[in-house]
């Protein structure tokens, strides 16, 4: 088998890894609600939002990887290496999107910590 060929059919299995991730995850994210809803177990619809959410970011992932694996190691050309940086910088939007979603913060921003929570609560207390 030909390099090209092997790194082709290796962008395809992630491909495929990609939409199988979003399909499961929305399968798994609407079971989720289901049964919790059914329980009455709280909260349903903001769990709901993050599990899809996170299956969808994984997916995407997978898409971007797959796609530079598939460019770039095979003959790329500038009109291909064009597409990929169009087509990663959608991907790229739309992860920071799903990510503020998800966590309330953009990726670049620290996470806090209970602590500093505590802390800025005494501040404004003070």
């Amino acid at each position: 088998m030909e390099f090209g060929t092997v790194i082709e059919t290796i962008g395809e299995v992630i491909d495929v890894l990609g939409v199988a991730a979003i399909v499961i995850g929305i399968v798994y994210a609407v079971v989720d609600a289901a049964v919790r809803g059914l329980r009455r177990v709280s909260p349903v619809y903001t769990r709901f939002r993050r599990v899809l959410g996170r299956a969808i970011l994984l997916g995407l992932e997978l898409l971007v990887a797959a796609d530079i694996i598939k460019t770039v190691a095979v003959t790329p050309t500038l009109d291909s290496v064009a597409v990929l940086a169009i087509i990663v910088l959608i991907r790229t939007f739309l992860s920071w999107s799903l990510e503020l979603e998800i966590s309330g913060r953009w990726p670049w921003q620290k996470r806090r910590s209970p602590d500093d929570e505590g802390s800025l609560a005494q501040t404004e207390a003070g």
